[in-house]
């Protein structure tokens, strides 16, 4: 269908679309202009602030790229002393094998499966037990009865 056959919506339709392709590269040129010849640029000091001079290089200090560590660091000796703790059972489903420890020295629950447990517990029994990284949070792992 030639341009001679467009109904007026159509022509009128077509006409928005080229005004709104020129308006779109009258705004480009307008920006190209704007510019300014030089380019600004933000340096950053020793102490971490922006600043609009460079930096002394005399002052620049070398580092070794193996000397930097990413992520988190390994866990100290010290946190190992502490990995038998003490609580209360405060959920237990026998059926579902599964419950939850309050952590006598936090406070917090930690999620207790039958898979770790050492002897059959029951709510409300005082047990040791280690903690560790489970997928979803803490789980308690080597769960006996305090006897103490």
């Amino acid at each position: 269908m030639g341009r001679s056959h467009e109904t007026f919506s159509k022509k009128e339709v077509r006409k928005k679309k080229e005004k709104k392709r020129q308006d779109k590269e009258k705004r480009r040129q307008d920006k190209k202009l704007e510019k300014k010849d030089g380019d600004e640029f933000a340096y950053v000091d020793e102490f971490g602030n922006l600043s609009s001079t460079p930096p002394d290089l005399s002052k620049r200090v070398a580092i070794n790229a193996e000397d930097i560590e990413i992520g988190i660091p390994k866990s100290l000796e010290s946190d190992t002393n502490e990995t038998i703790r003490k609580g209360i059972v405060s959920f237990f489903n026998d059926s579902k094998g599964f419950g939850f420890i309050k952590d006598s020295s936090t406070q917090q629950d930690v999620f207790v499966h039958v898979s770790g447990l050492l002897e059959t517990i029951k709510e409300n029994n005082k047990v040791t037990f280690e903690i560790v990284k489970g997928a979803k949070g803490p789980n308690a792992v080597n769960v006996k009865i305090d006897r103490e």
